[in-house]
């Protein structure tokens, strides 16, 4: 195993990032991973780290709690079990198998096989046009099937990333190497939005002129909802649920992994969203899956009001943390409708769990819990308050309708 990762930079199996609850890795599976070989990564998660599990704004798994002792023997433990996964860098495909897969999969080859020197976050994106489209997610390269042909944009999420152009399916490795070879020139952290900030599309056009033919930007969808019923092509049934805050508990997956296999599902995926799919269900199984899984603290409902609330472990789990994060959320959560938007609440300034701006950040400092209302939890709060008093500063921010106030 490689010295741990700086912070900010991506933790594979092989390079933990040191955190504040020890060593974090990261993993991406690029395809389903059957239930029986689940149950034991959780296992794993279980024996080597501090048992916490969290799935990603993009899909990914995270396992805490591990330490250098630890983490070799959970990276060999993984290795056993042969789980699919990418851990070069990230190629994020539509997580329905139905989907993307294939075309993932040669651009994930593409990569690996050229000598590319690119910061740690760089990231590809592929979109099958479905119904768990990935607008929400940045990349510094999007691909997205639009009829025989896939649409190339640059840099950002879909609303915001520039189009470069359309190319046929069979060049997307080549084409996807050469414009992530332009990103570098930039620097050794660059990524494509400051190749675009400072030069422009140019850069990238001329690096594959031959390949693309011209096309405007794709208009904009409504949003992605993994959580619910997905039918497939085989006709049988995706289940979407969601983990409360991104996390949950080693043995909690174990048993919703065995629910689910005594329902006939055959497999589970992470997908964007902090979502798991449990995939090979008939429609009657996902309905009893469903009301099986909400007890054990999963959401399943689209309008869960714990989906606006992102939190990182925080005290006394991390020992960073000024303050009980996901304690907070969960309290904070029964008193706040799912319409307020995004509230983070971070245990200290670094804000681990969601360091873009957010409507609403509470975040842990000696003073208190500092209050910002959009921006992040690096930024300057505008109050403190204790945290006997943190609920009705939350309600008065994030919900000032108080007949909506739920409780």
């Amino acid at each position: 195993m490689n010295a741990p990762h700086r912070r900010g930079a991506c933790p594979g199996l092989s390079a933990p990032m040191p955190t504040g609850d020890g060593l974090l890795v990261r993993l991406m599976p690029t395809a389903p991973v059957s239930l029986d070989r689940f149950i034991a990564l959780c296992e794993a998660a279980r024996e080597h780290g501090n048992g916490t599990l969290e799935v990603t704004a993009r899909g990914s798994l995270q396992v805490r709690g591990l330490t250098p002792q630890s983490a070799p023997a959970f990276a060999a433990a993984v290795a056993a079990l042969d789980i699919a996964a990418s851990d070069g860098v990230q190629v994020i495909a539509d997580p329905l198998p139905d989907d993307a897969g294939a075309l993932a999969a040669s651009v994930r080859d593409a990569i690996a096989g050229a000598d590319l020197a690119l910061a740690a976050k760089v990231s590809v994106v592929i979109d099958s046009g479905g119904g768990l489209h990935l607008d929400a997610l940045t990349a510094d390269v999007r691909l997205r099937t639009t009829g025989a042909r896939l649409h190339v944009s640059l840099g950002g999420d879909a609303a915001s990333a520039m189009p470069l152009g359309t190319i046929l399916p069979e060049r997307a490795g080549e084409v996807v190497v050469q414009l992530l070879r332009v990103v570098p020139r930039q620097g050794p952290t660059a990524r494509a939005v400051d190749v675009l900030r400072d030069h422009g599309i140019a850069p990238f056009r001329a690096a594959v002129t031959a390949a693309v033919s011209p096309a405007a930007k794709l208009p904009q969808r409504p949003p992605a909802e993994p959580i619910g019923r997905h039918p497939l092509r085989d006709g049988s049934v995706a289940l979407g649920l969601a983990l409360a805050f991104g996390h949950a508990r080693a043995e909690v997956l174990c048993e919703l992994a065995r629910i689910a296999a005594s329902h006939g599902a055959r497999s589970v995926r992470p997908a964007p969203g902090r979502a798991l799919l449990l995939l090979g269900l008939a429609e009657t199984d996902a309905l009893a899956l469903t009301s099986a899984a909400e007890p054990l603290g999963f959401v399943v409902r689209a309008d869960d009001p714990r989906r606006a609330i992102v939190a990182c472990p925080g005290k006394p789990a991390c020992a960073s943390g000024f303050i009980a994060a996901r304690a907070l959320a969960a309290e904070i959560a029964s008193r706040v409708p799912a319409r307020s938007g995004t509230i983070h609440i971070s245990g200290c300034a670094k804000g681990c769990a969601h360091p873009a701006p957010a409507a609403l950040t509470v975040v842990g400092t000696e003073r208190g819990c500092g209050i910002v209302r959009n921006g992040s939890a690096r930024a300057t709060p505008s109050r403190h308050v204790d945290s006997a008093d943190l609920f009705a500063e939350v309600v008065r921010v994030a919900a000032p309708d108080r007949e909506a106030v739920h409780g």
